[in-house]
């Protein structure tokens, strides 16, 4: 074999090793193929080891995994002229690998920019209350509306979710003081329920003493104990038990005459 016949081996050998390259893909699990012939779609390559037509077939791969893709804060007005920063994150996936190729040529970026405008869209048809307390409806709305739109790129948006909303500081301020308010006013409510409930139970507590002069007297003798627990030098007797301590006076002279009547005694003052 002559060195010309064995150059123009090697070039073939060669050409044939760069063609069989070229002509082996691998679609991983996690992918599928779109298959393109001569610029026309032909099918789908599920995962596995595939075999192409160098040059004349391309097999670009479209990943179908979840893509997590975070939506810049966006300056937005609401509904009633508030000024708030706004940002969420949004999770899509392809559902339709030709579709995602051939419908739009970059879906990531499309979505991205859908994501932003719709969010401020969304947000900005909210009070502030509303965005603050609604978020999961927000979410909801967002979704939707990228569904519809993103479904023709052959694109599932799965979630959607308020990520931060920044507040200006006099807003921050005023709705501190408004919280503040609140608060003095459940304060105030409670105290003044309290109050009534314990006015209701003086008023049954002083018809029963009414009913029952002892029990006034045992009160007064209670309130006399809890007077002395914090031994004062001055003690103020009730009035009530002033004439009970009289009552009780003409109750021991008249025991004590009764016995000297008996014993034949003289009786003993009582003090």
């Amino acid at each position: 074999m002559g060195p010309i016949a064995l150059t123009v081996l090697i070039v073939v050998v060669v050409a044939l090793l760069i063609a069989a390259r070229m002509s082996i893909r691998i679609v991983r699990q996690f992918e599928q193929g779109v298959l393109f012939r001569l610029g026309r779609v032909v099918g789908v390559r599920l995962p596995g080891f595939r075999l192409i037509i160098p040059v004349v077939d391309r097999l670009p791969l479209v990943s179908l995994r979840i893509v997590t893709m975070p939506i810049q804060s966006q300056g937005i007005i609401t509904q009633d002229n508030v000024s708030v920063d706004v940002s969420a994150v949004a999770y899509y996936r392809v559902v339709d690998a030709v579709k995602s190729v051939v419908a739009i040529e970059n879906v990531a970026a499309a979505i991205d920019q859908i994501a932003q405008t719709t969010l401020r869209k969304v947000v900005g048809r909210h009070t502030l209350d509303q965005t603050l307390s609604e978020t999961e409806r927000i979410n909801r709305d967002i979704r939707q509306i990228l569904d519809v739109l993103t479904i023709e790129w052959g694109v599932e948006v799965t979630l959607v979710e308020l990520k931060d909303i920044q507040l200006p500081e006099s807003m921050k301020r005023a709705m501190a003081r408004q919280a503040e308010a609140e608060r003095e006013k459940r304060a105030k409510i409670i105290a003044a329920e309290g109050e009534a409930i314990s006015a209701a139970a003086l008023g049954e507590a002083s018809d029963t003493m009414m009913a029952h002069p002892l029990a006034l007297q045992l009160r007064n003798l209670q309130s006399l104990v809890e007077i002395g627990v914090d031994k004062n030098t001055t003690v103020v007797f009730p009035a009530p038990l002033m004439s009970t301590i009289g009552e009780l006076s003409a109750f021991l002279a008249r025991e004590n005459q009764a016995a000297s009547s008996t014993d034949g005694r003289a009786p003993v003052k009582a003090a």
